[in-house]
């Protein structure tokens, strides 16, 4: 799991921050846009977004805690973040409401 952001602007609803997760075997990414990165946020889109969607993960990774035991891990969250940076980038510049498009990308 990682964040990107700060992101401006800002969506037209407020969110700044994208927090992302990446499926390590089959690289299928699950992403959610929120205003703050707070505890209660992160536990919310684990519980409802990955839990009961996947059941309870072997083994969770934070991006800052996978290089000394997942350095690959590394690679395929900044491939994703890039690549969703890229869009949201050319998003912003005339879409306030690129957080309405983030479940397309």
């Amino acid at each position: 799991m990682d964040v990107i952001g700060p992101i401006n602007p800002k969506a037209s609803n407020g969110h700044l921050f994208i927090l992302v997760a990446i499926d390590y075997f089959t690289k299928w990414i699950e992403a959610i846009t929120l205003a703050s990165v707070i505890a209660k946020t992160v536990a919310r889109f684990l519980k409802r977004d990955i839990i009961a969607r996947y059941g309870v993960p072997a083994t969770l990774i934070l991006h800052r805690n996978s290089s000394p035991y997942h350095p690959q891990m590394n690679g395929a969250i900044e491939a994703a973040n890039k690549n969703i940076k890229k869009i949201i980038e050319k998003m912003t510049v005339n879409y306030k409401d690129w957080h309405e498009m983030l479940p397309s990308l």
